[in-house]
C-alpha cells in the first residue's frame, strides 16, 4: 500500500524564507537526512520533499465554473502542509512504526499525518484497468 505522510506546518516553518534559518535546523535537517537514507535502503520511500512557507503559495477556490485565486499566506497553520514522504509500505501498521522513527520534523512540537493513497485495486475492475492505462502512459512520457 501507498500511503502520504504529511508533515504539518508550524509557525516557525510559515515564519521562515528559508528553513535553514529557523533555530536547530542544521541539526533537524542532518537527523532528518539520516532518517531518508533509511527509508530509501529498506524500499519504503518513492517521494518526499519540503514545501515553501504559504506566503510563496496561491490557493484556488473553485465554485461551479467560477475560480478565485487567493494568494497567501494561509491564515490557519493547523492546516497547512510543510513536506510529504509517499511511501510504500505493507500495512498502516508499518507506517505508523517508521513515522515513530522519525526525527522531529519541526523545530518544537509538530505533526505528522498519515493518509493511505487510493489504489486502481480499491475500484472496480473496469476503473482499475482505466487507471492503470493512465498511469502507465504517464510513465512512459517521464
Amino acid at each position: 500500500m501507498r500511503v502520504m505522510v504529511i508533515v504539518k506546518a508550524t509557525e516557525v516553518s510559515e515564519a521562515e524564507d528559508n528553513p535553514f534559518d529557523a533555530e536547530g535546523a542544521t541539526e533537524m535537517f542532518e537527523a532528518m537526512g539520516k532518517f531518508n537514507d533509511e527509508l530509501i535502503q529498506a524500499g519504503i520511500m518513492l517521494a518526499g520533499d519540503g514545501l515553501k512557507p504559504s506566503k510563496f503559495g496561491k490557493r484556488i477556490h473553485f465554485d461551479g465554473a467560477k475560480r478565485l485565486v487567493t494568494d497567501g499566506p494561509f491564515a490557519e497553520t493547523k492546516e497547512l502542509v510543510a513536506g510529504f514522504w509517499i511511501w510504500q509500505v505493507r500495512s498502516m501498521d508499518e507506517a505508523v512504526e517508521w513515522a515513530r522513527r522519525c526525527p522531529n520534523p519541526m523545530p518544537g512540537p509538530s505533526d505528522l499525518e498519515i493518509r493511505p493513497l487510493w489504489e486502481a485495486e480499491d475500484s472496480s475492475p473496469e476503473i482499475a484497468a482505466e487507471v492503470n492505462a493512465q498511469r502507465e502512459k504517464m510513465a512512459r512520457q517521464s
